[in-house]
């Protein structure tokens, strides 16, 4: 059974969220979160193996903060949102499941979560067209002319996940 956070700050859409998801017998929510604090705690308390985040949060949070957080836990993030971020970011977040979606493209997407976190490949996916799954090789090359602004050694570049909690996460 794979065991979900969802991290939404809109109740109506969370509810029926979790709604959808436990109509599989596959799939359990252990809690719902609106903010980096509360989704903090529920991970720390209940342990999931998946947090379903939104990337617009009450009180001032982002999903990116949370995502951060939570790896940094060892729960893995599938984003999501209405919008989809401008890149991937396969060190935050396993992808991206665009809003609106149906019960058919939520439990697609909690499968192909899943075989990714057990390690899994299906022969033949079978993706819904609102989900952009992230890898390693969807990571979108920096032109020449932006890889000369800052010269640092290679052994000093750090990642999205890194570079992104430096300005998101209160230290």
């Amino acid at each position: 059974m794979l065991k979900i956070l969802i991290v939404e700050d809109e109740p109506l859409l969370a509810s029926t969220l979790k709604h959808l998801i436990e109509l599989n017998p596959r799939f359990q929510v252990t809690h719902i979160a609106d903010d980096v604090e509360s989704a903090m705690a529920a991970a720390e308390e209940r342990q999931p193996d998946l947090a379903l985040v939104d990337l617009q949060l009450a009180r001032g949070s982002t999903g990116f903060s949370v995502a951060v957080k939570l790896n940094a836990l060892g729960v893995a993030c599938l984003f999501t949102t209405g919008k989809a971020p401008p890149f991937p970011m396969p060190d935050l977040a396993l992808g991206c499941l665009l809003k609106p979606y149906t019960e058919e493209d939520v439990v697609r997407a909690l499968k192909a979560a899943e075989d990714r976190l057990r390690g899994r490949e299906r022969l033949r996916p079978s993706l819904p067209e609102n989900l952009h799954i992230y890898s390693p090789e969807t990571i979108v090359p920096v032109p020449v002319e932006q890889a000369f602004l800052e010269v640092r050694p290679l052994a000093a570049r750090q990642s999205i996940r890194n570079r992104l909690s430096r300005w998101l996460l209160p230290i």
